[in-house]
């Protein structure tokens, strides 16, 4: 018998692989509980909702991305490679990562509680923060185009992470969103460091 908080997690492991499948179906808690093996009911004694399922998806999410992210801020590297490191970063993840993309993208959110978009929107606009520290230090050292407003680029940064987060998802998994990452950020890095 497995304990309660092995099973929450086993749940949110299935839910994730269901919400990595090419076409974008509804999931609905019956299809959850036939996938876990268990009745409905079951499902409901570990999760008060289906959108308390998806908070738990989006906590796993901003704590995996935050753990790294600040593993990226404190390694003392410059501004510029931070921000590179932290786009980087934003678009390994959904490749790795097929499910949370679409919650990302809010994709599955969409008739959902809307308390779950609005958590999404949060999280992003606290990784765009760190992109801004980042760019902002960059700034510092002198890495960047003299007078570059880093909040203007964090948002093109992210801007751009996001298209390829809905390329990927749009394409059912099969346009990677890695592919160009290095030519793309070539392109940006000359937008970044271009002389105003």
């Amino acid at each position: 018998m497995s304990k309660p908080g092995e099973r929450k997690q086993q749940i949110l492991q299935i839910l994730a692989e269901m919400l990595e499948a090419p076409q974008a179906e509804k999931i609905t808690t019956a299809a959850l509980a036939a996938r876990v093996d268990v009745s409905e009911a079951a499902l409901y004694r570990h999760f008060a909702s289906k959108a308390q399922m998806y908070e738990g998806l989006i906590e796993f999410i901003e704590t995996t991305l935050f753990s790294l992210i600040n593993r990226i801020s404190a390694d003392g590297t410059a501004g510029l490679e931070q921000a590179r490191g932290i786009a980087q970063l934003l678009i390994g993840f959904v490749e790795k990562n097929r499910g949370m993309s679409r919650v990302l993208t809010g994709e599955v959110l969409v008739n959902e509680n809307p308390r779950l978009q609005a958590r999404v929107n949060q999280l992003l606009d606290r990784v765009e923060a760190s992109l801004r520290q980042s760019l902002r230090i960059a700034v510092s050292q002198g890495g960047v185009a003299e007078g570059l407003d880093a909040g203007v680029a964090a948002n093109l940064i992210m801007a751009m992470v996001q298209g390829r987060w809905q390329q990927f998802v749009k394409s059912g998994f099969s346009r990677t969103p890695l592919d160009s990452w290095p030519a793309q950020w070539d392109l940006l890095l000359g937008g970044l460091t271009a002389p105003r």
